[in-house]
């Protein structure tokens, strides 16, 4: 148990952490160099396709240091800010964690958020400095920063270039040195003193659901029958084992360990992430309950964006349903509710952390499930309150009451956070005075870094924000924030036609003011996008009764007089008579199907 490392690595994207994870592999002799290729974490094929880490991912490594050999149980996390509850998840397993900064770009807003997660634990950190190997690297600078935000000497900041493999044996010594391993709970052998946090989880066809767990005391064999805090479900121990990074089987799993249990239960719905597992020896239920207390240090998913998932076939409803209990599994941040429409039909409410999770999820049903959706314009939750004096949560503009009934509609705010080098501060400024923006306040983490402070409705930052950000900064800016308050805005629900059918999916609430920019943007988009039709297809905006743009999509014609070699111009003007009729008639029975990639594509500004 004294020999056992808890750990993970926290960045901002980009930053180096599935690299520095690959050299400790190697380094360790986890996997074989023969077997070995970038990314080795990033089991996903998304993941490899973007570059970027979307799920936690643990491995157990094996290290002799000073004739002593340690079990370095590492848990390599995602950077984006969509994914953070990926992060504090991976936190409340760990001891500590290796702060990893780039060094030609310093610390940005994703470090600060990490940072301020581990703190909250009250875990060690350890701060590291990567890719020095660089021509462009700004080591010096990144070191100022880290030694104003952390308050600790300049020795004790590690620098390494994960690439090349320099300096990162220093932090496995690191590592050793300064974590240390904090087991509140005994190597008791007795059942009641069992406790192991769900930190993850995965459906496997044979052992059912596969519990990714830290044990905190006592331990653990097959055949051993365990019960869950929440679910208060039993079952027995299928299989325990660790992450070689692949399921590797063991005989037991004690205090202090990360590693799987195989619970052969059948329901992904009976396992929570941030649940304790006990072992269910006591017949009296009650007074298990009494006895048994859950692990703490657990924080509950809160979606800010929420989107409907709509089969396109009514039959694969069922599909989406098993689909979408699966994908829960390993996204404990998704949230999903039953939802129907008139017009759609059965589908799903489901709520993400930002509108990178909506594209991954969406592509990971489409790729793992072939499911073929139509997905809404993605929308945040608003309280509504009515004249009868309750206040209803609305979701989706498909849901705002009547405009008759509402007396204030109230949005959600945020805390955001820009993390940027000074001299973009005025392109920054000036896109922020483009939104309904709160100035706040602005700090300055050294003399080339400043961190602006605004309060700012979630929904102008969930679509393209983080795109202009990116853009008006050269790459540099970045951002992180967190839910403040609701404050009420004078906002109404802006509906889309075509071919003068209402499309739920592309209804959306907007502010007053902006309702006909809004839908002047749509039509026009859709125009771009929208297959042509054999008959023209009217594009219309509309509030209410009111219809505030329009665009119209001609139709493709086919050359009817073309065989015609002379004769009277009379026998031109029948055939093309009668081909009107029959767009006529095409317009007013043909209805117009729209392709998943349309509803994709106007997710995006």
């Amino acid at each position: 148990m004294q020999n056992i490392r808890n750990f993970c690595i926290v960045a901002h994207i980009d930053h180096g952490k599935s690299t520095l994870a690959d050299r400790f592999l190697e380094l360790t002799g986890t996997v074989e160099k023969r077997k070995m290729h970038e990314q080795f974490l990033d089991q996903m094929e998304l993941e490899r396709e973007r570059g970027i880490t979307i799920k936690l991912q643990p491995v157990r490594m094996s290290y002799a240091l000073n004739a002593n050999r340690y079990t370095l149980n590492l848990i390599d996390t995602p950077g984006h800010v969509d994914f953070s509850y990926e992060v504090s998840r991976s936190l409340a397993a760990v001891e500590g964690v290796i702060l990893l900064v780039d060094a030609t770009k310093g610390v940005q807003a994703q470090t600060l958020a990490n940072l301020h997660l581990a703190q909250k634990q009250g875990l060690a950190i350890i701060p590291v400095i990567n890719k020095i190997d660089l021509p462009n690297a700004r080591v010096a600078e990144a070191e100022e920063e880290l030694v104003n935000l952390l308050t600790m000497p300049r020795e004790d900041i590690l620098k390494i270039s994960a690439k090349t493999g320099e300096g990162v044996e220093q932090v496995l010594e690191a590592v050793i040195a300064k974590i240390t391993p904090s087991i509140p709970y005994t190597l008791d052998p007795k059942p009641s003193s069992f406790r192991a946090l769900i930190f993850d989880s995965a459906f496997d066809i044979y052992k059912g659901v596969i519990a990714f767990v830290r044990v905190f005391g006592g331990s653990i064999k097959a055949g051993e029958k365990i019960k869950l805090f929440a679910s208060r479900a039993t079952s027995d121990v299928v299989e325990v084992g660790y992450f070689a990074p692949q399921l590797k089987k063991e005989s037991m799993l004690s205090a202090g360990e990360i590693g799987y249990i195989a619970t052969g239960l059948k329901d992904p719905g009976q396992i929570r992430v941030g649940d304790t597992i006990f072992k269910s020896q006591i017949s009296n239920l009650k007074s298990q309950n009494e006895i048994l207390k859950p692990l703490s240090g657990y924080q509950e998913p809160k979606p800010m964006v929420f989107a409907s998932f709509y089969p396109e076939s009514s039959d694969d409803y069922d599909v989406l349903k098993d689909a979408l209990g699966k994908l829960k599994l390993t996204d404990a941040s998704l949230v999903y509710e039953p939802e129907s429409s008139p017009a759609l039909g059965r589908g799903f409410r489901l709520g993400f952390l930002g509108m990178l999770h909506i594209e991954i999820v969406s592509e990971r049903l489409r790729r793992e499930f072939g499911l073929a959706l139509i997905v809404s314009t993605p929308s945040v939750e608003y309280h509504v309150a009515t004249k009868k004096s309750e206040v209803l949560k609305v979701r989706s503009a498909a849901a705002l009451p009547d405009p008759g009934i509402i007396e204030s509609i109230e949005e959600p705010m945020v805390d955001l956070e820009i993390l940027s080098p000074v001299s973009y501060m005025g392109q920054l400024m000036k896109l922020l005075s483009e939104l309904r923006s709160q100035y706040r306040s602005t700090d300055y983490l050294s003399k080339e870094v400043a961190i602006l402070k605004y309060l700012v409705p979630l929904s102008e930052i969930i679509t393209d924000f983080y795109d202009r950000l990116k853009s008006v900064s050269s790459g540099y800016a970045s951002m992180s924030y967190e839910p403040a308050r609701y404050q009420v805005y004078d906002l109404v629900r802006l509906d889309i036609l075509v071919a003068e059918e209402k499309v739920e999916p592309f209804s959306k609430i907007v502010p007053r003011e902006r309702t006909y920019h809004e839908g002047r943007r749509i039509v026009e988009k859709l125009k771009k996008i929208l297959p042509r039709q054999w008959f023209a297809v009217s594009l219309q905006a509309a509030i209410g009764g009111k219809i505030i743009a329009r665009e119209t999509i001609p139709a493709l014609r086919k050359d009817v007089t073309g065989y015609l070699y002379g004769g009277d111009v009379t026998r031109k003007k029948k055939l093309l008579e009668k081909q009107k009729r029959g767009k006529a008639k095409m317009k007013e029975r043909g209805k117009v199907e729209i392709p998943q990639k349309v509803f994709l594509e106007m997710l995006k500004k």
